[in-house]
């Protein structure tokens, strides 16, 4: 196949991959403190109201945004998490598996 050809498929499925992401993220829940697997890691919508005596591995400034598991895009007010499958997180949320994005 020549270069042109391989470009213009290459295109398409590039195009085609990015719409089936959006409708995907579009699909998607919001994640709420109710819903079990949440409540097992301890996730708080708002990052700041963690309890720190029952989760003393969270640290002031940390939120979703900035952990490594955050799929959003930066400024994002909110994106997928690899954690929570199908569910969207705010990116100013928080869990107990919050890891720091390198």
């Amino acid at each position: 196949m020549n270069n042109r050809r391989k470009f213009i498929v290459q295109l398409g499925l590039g195009s085609a991959a990015a719409v089936l992401a959006s409708r995907a993220m579009a699909d998607a829940a919001p994640l709420t403190e109710a819903d079990p697997q949440a409540s097992a890691m301890g996730f708080k919508l708002d990052g700041t109201k963690v309890d720190k005596t029952k989760f003393p591995k969270y640290a002031a400034g940390q939120q979703c945004s900035g952990c490594a598991l955050y799929q959003g895009k930066a400024g994002d007010k909110s994106g997928p998490c690899s954690v929570f499958a199908g569910k969207i997180v705010p990116a100013t949320g928080w869990c107990n598996v919050w890891a720091k994005k390198a």
